[in-house]
């Protein structure tokens, strides 16, 4: 694809250009005739590659792109600062008072709210749907049952009363992070009972009616999916909160960067999501665009199943990380988009290694191959690495391919759509593969508790949020860790026990890290306040 006629891909480009124009203005702008350059004055128009959705349920949502759709369309208990992401701020709980033992935190709850569909809404609500994340046991309910929560117990320690909600815990967990953790991630987003029920399919509490749909309360709510081709949002009139600025937000799928790039050129999108490092240095000069980025806590890393064969040896592993050109794709391929890391703890989090001790690694032939041959593969093996549509993911895949050759080792690169990577990963249906990971958390646990800890490694388990398990890999030694860092009240002490594990992780673990992701956008200077940081983007805040 990267070597089609040019001459060929610009006129297809363009009529994509013109298509593009002509559905937007013909989905935002109720009336408008011709199509026209510029974007409505009442709309942010994005161009994204958005191929991985495929379900809009708070209980099953594992991908970033439709984490981000669903945290401007649903609140959550608390959310994050958008100015300091360690901090969190009131979001549909007005305030929480935290008991002496640090045991049961109780939210204050917004009064007067209504869903979409008009239904008011209630603390019932509120615990309701937590409680059917639980209940469903999809991924997320992770996010809840490591915190003492189960199928058995949630309808007594997640209790509404009154105006309030009240988390009754197993443990005292620290509050910020049970905050950061529980009540600003998706699992806390206020779902319609009423709704849902009236249209649930078994007893699937509502997940086949949340496939194409929204049903919570937000700033905005989700009026259109096509799959493949686009998202619109548009404001929610009944909304509790302030309303934002613009009433639409259409999410158009250009899975190319380089037709994102003449899109934004062009006036057609307000903001490109996707674009390479080649795109973003031409633009960097543009009087039009504003190249705008933030690092985000999100690893890009080749993963191993260690079930059988060649990576189910640690010394393999450790090779493999030796195969990794850090310092030349991270002046290269990666300039823009990541800085490289080979620590599970991103940079910015409570516990993680500095720059310096969390990127150890650097490309050393001799070494891998040395310990290929301490391993037991002195003239090396073969074996498959799976990857997706990440631009940057290609270029990084070959490298390694270049480098495992010159050792003996043989990697046929495959690429696929999202969906269908993160099927096969969460499965178990692969030898290697390169995604990223987006924790929820500022702090060492929210990457230690799945990128390592791993709480049943059968296979009918079916732990498919934990990556741990998606590899093959348990270390009950590890979790045993992990569990003493997350209750250590001495600060200095739990630093000191996420540095060990970190270090021990980096020579022995399932996964090769290679980069701390930044998120990076190129905006039309005529969209206003686009506001963002590592967790959370911030639709509502934007204008024209």
């Amino acid at each position: 694809m990267a070597n089609q006629n040019h001459e060929t891909g610009t006129k297809r480009r363009l009529v994509g250009s013109k298509l593009l124009s002509a559905v937007a203005a013909a989905a935002l702008c109720a009336g408008a005739g011709a199509a026209i350059a510029a974007t409505p004055k009442n709309a942010l128009v994005m161009a994204w590659n958005i191929d991985a959705i495929s379900t809009f349920d708070p209980a099953q949502v594992g991908e970033v792109v439709t984490n981000e759709i669903l945290q401007n369309t649903c609140d959550t208990l608390v959310d994050f600062d958008s100015a300091d992401e360690r901090k969190v701020v009131p979001s549909f709980a007005e305030r929480w008072d935290v008991s002496p033992d640090r045991k049961e935190i109780t939210f204050h709850l917004r009064k007067g709210a209504k869903f979409p569909s008009g239904n008011p809404v209630t603390p019932e609500d509120v615990a309701w749907s937590m409680h059917r994340v639980v209940k469903l046991n999809f991924g997320n309910a992770a996010t809840l049952t490591e915190y003492g929560f189960t199928k058995d117990n949630v309808e007594q320690t997640i209790v509404a009363g009154g105006d309030t909600l009240t988390l009754k815990l197993d443990k005292p967990y620290p509050t910020t992070l049970v905050l950061q953790a529980i009540a600003a991630n998706r699992v806390s987003m206020v779902m319609d009972k009423k709704t849902l029920l009236a249209n649930e399919q078994g007893s699937d509490l509502g997940n086949k009616y949340l496939a194409t749909r929204t049903a919570c309360v937000g700033p905005y709510k989700l009026t259109r999916w096509n799959a493949g081709e686009s998202i619109v949002l548009e404001a929610n009139d009944g909304y509790w909160g302030k309303a934002p600025a613009l009433k639409r937000i259409l999410i158009r799928h250009v899975a190319e960067p380089g037709t994102q790039r003449l899109l934004l050129s062009q006036g057609d999108v307000d903001v490109a999501r996707d674009l390479t490092p080649e795109d973003l240095k031409d633009l960097e000069g543009s009087k039009d665009v504003s190249i705008i980025k933030v690092l985000r806590p999100q690893l890009f890393y080749w993963g191993f199943n260690v079930a059988d064969g060649p990576f189910s040896k640690e010394k393999v592993r450790l090779a493999m990380r030796y195969l990794i050109d850090y310092e030349g794709l991270g002046k290269t391929v990666m300039t823009y988009l990541g800085v490289p890391r080979a620590s599970f703890a991103q940079l910015g989090a409570v516990g993680a290694l500095d720059e310096k001790e969390g990127q150890p690694f650097k490309l050393d032939l001799d070494k891998a191959k040395q310990l290929l041959t301490e391993a037991g593969y002195p003239n090396g093996f073969e074996a498959s690495v799976l990857f997706g549509t990440l631009p940057h993911a290609n270029p990084i895949a070959q490298s390694i391919q270049q480098n495992a050759a010159k050792v003996g080792v043989k990697l046929s690169l495959e690429r696929m759509a999202n969906a269908q990577l993160f099927s096969k990963v969460r499965g178990r249906e692969y030898q290697s593969a390169m995604l990223a990971w987006q924790t929820g958390v500022p702090d060492a646990h929210g990457n230690a508790s799945r990128l390592v800890f791993n709480p049943d490694n059968r296979l009918e388990a079916k732990q498919t949020q934990y990556p741990s398990w998606r590899a093959a890999y348990q270390d009950l030694e590890l979790n045993k860790q992990i569990d003493a860092a997350l209750l250590e009240p001495d600060a200095a002490k739990r630093d000191a026990l996420y540095a060990s594990i970190q270090k021990d992780v980096m020579a022995k673990g399932p996964m090769a890290f290679m980069f701390q992701m930044n998120s990076v956008v190129g905006v039309r200077k005529d969209l206003k306040s686009w506001t963002w940081n590592g967790f959370r983007t911030y639709y509502e805040r934007t204008s024209k």
